[in-house]
C-alpha cells in the first residue's frame, strides 16, 4: 500500500505569481502533438496529402482554443450545469478547476471543423491526421491529475500491489465508511483509517495514463502507419478512447455530486458509451464505402 506523495500542485512559485503542474501539462500536451504530428509527416501516404509543418502549428491553435472553451464548457454542462445557472460568473474561474474531456473533444471537434472549411480539406481527412496525435495529451493531462492529487479512484482492497492513500480523500474516506460497514470491516479499513485517517484507493489517474495514453497511442501510431479509408483512423480513436475510459470508470471514484447514474453507470461512462457506438458505425461505413470504391474503379478498368 503506496502513500500519494502529494506533490505541491505549483511547479514554480515567481512572487505573487505561480506556475502551477496542471497547466504546464498543458503546456507538455501541445509539446507533443507538434513533435508526434511532424513524424508523421514522414510517412509517405501522408505526405501525399499535402500536409506540412505550417498546418501543424495553425491547427494547434485552433485545437487549443477547443480544448479549453469545450472543455470548460462541458464540465459546466456535463456536471454542474444546476450550480453555474446559479453562480453564471464562476463559469470563468478556471483557475479553480474544472474541465470535461467529452467537453473538450466536442470543442476539438468543432474546432477541426472550421480548420478543415478554412484549409478546403475533407473533415474526416483532419481528424484522421489528428487522432494519433491526442493520446499524448491526454496521458499529460492525466499525469496533471495525479499530481494534484485529484479525480482518484474508488476505495479498494489494502492488500492490493497497486492500492494507494490520497491525503484529499480524507472527508470521502469518512464518509464512506460510514457507508460501506461490512466492506470496511472484512478489510480492516477501520484499522487503516484510525491510523492514517486514509483509506486505500485505485490510482485510477494512472490506469488512465496507461489506457488512454499509452495504449491509445500505439494502438492508433500502429493503425494508422499505413493508409486507411477515410475516417477510419478517427473511428479506431473513438472506438479505443471510450473504451478506455469506460473501463478506467470502474475503477475511478465517481464526482460526488453526481455519484453513479443510471444502471450503475458514472457520467464518464455514459459519455463513453456514444463514443463506441459511433466509432464502430463509422468504422463499418469507412470500409464499405471504400470496398464500394474499389469496386467501382476496378468494373471502369
Amino acid at each position: 500500500m503506496h502513500i500519494h506523495p502529494n506533490i505541491d500542485p505549483v511547479a514554480i512559485h515567481l512572487g505573487p505569481l505561480a506556475v502551477r503542474w496542471y497547466g504546464l501539462m498543458y503546456l507538455v500536451a501541445f509539446v507533443l502533438a507538434i513533435v508526434v504530428g511532424r513524424l508523421r509527416l514522414r510517412l509517405p501516404h501522408v505526405a501525399a496529402q499535402g500536409w506540412n509543418a505550417r498546418d501543424i502549428d495553425d491547427m494547434l491553435f485552433y485545437g487549443v482554443l477547443g480544448t479549453i472553451l469545450g472543455g470548460r464548457l462541458g464540465y459546466v454542462l456535463f456536471y454542474k450545469a444546476s450550480f453555474y445557472f446559479a453562480h453564471p460568473l464562476d463559469v470563468f474561474k478556471v483557475w479553480e478547476g474544472g474541465m470535461s474531456f467529452h467537453g473538450g473533444f466536442l470543442g476539438v471537434t468543432f474546432a477541426m471543423v472550421l480548420f478543415a472549411w478554412q484549409r478546403k480539406r475533407s473533415w474526416l481527412q483532419v481528424t484522421d491526421f489528428v487522432a494519433p496525435m491526442v493520446p499524448t495529451g491526454l496521458a499529460a493531462g492525466r499525469l496533471g491529475n495525479f499530481i494534484n492529487g485529484e479525480l482518484w479512484g474508488r476505495v479498494t482492497d489494502p492488500n492490493a500491489p497497486w492500492a494507494m492513500m490520497f491525503p484529499g480523500a480524507a472527508p470521502d474516506d469518512a464518509a464512506w465508511l460510514a457507508t460501506h460497514p461490512q466492506l470496511a470491516a472484512k478489510w480492516h479499513l477501520y484499522d487503516i483509517f484510525t491510523q492514517y485517517h486514509m483509506l486505500p484507493r485505485h490510482p485510477s489517474e494512472l490506469y488512465e495514463i496507461a489506457l488512454e495514453g499509452v495504449t491509445l497511442f500505439f494502438v492508433l501510431i500502429f493503425f494508422s502507419r499505413r493508409p486507411r479509408p477515410l475516417g477510419a483512423v478517427s473511428a479506431v480513436f473513438l472506438i479505443g478512447y471510450g473504451l478506455a475510459r469506460f473501463t478506467v470508470e470502474f475503477a475511478r471514484e465517481p464526482d460526488d455530486f453526481l455519484g453513479l447514474l443510471a444502471l450503475g453507470l458514472s457520467m464518464g461512462q455514459w459519455l463513453s458509451l456514444p463514443m463506441i457506438i459511433v466509432g464502430i458505425g463509422m468504422l463499418v461505413w469507412a470500409y464499405r464505402r471504400h470496398n464500394r470504391e474499389t469496386a467501382r474503379t476496378a468494373n471502369a478498368s
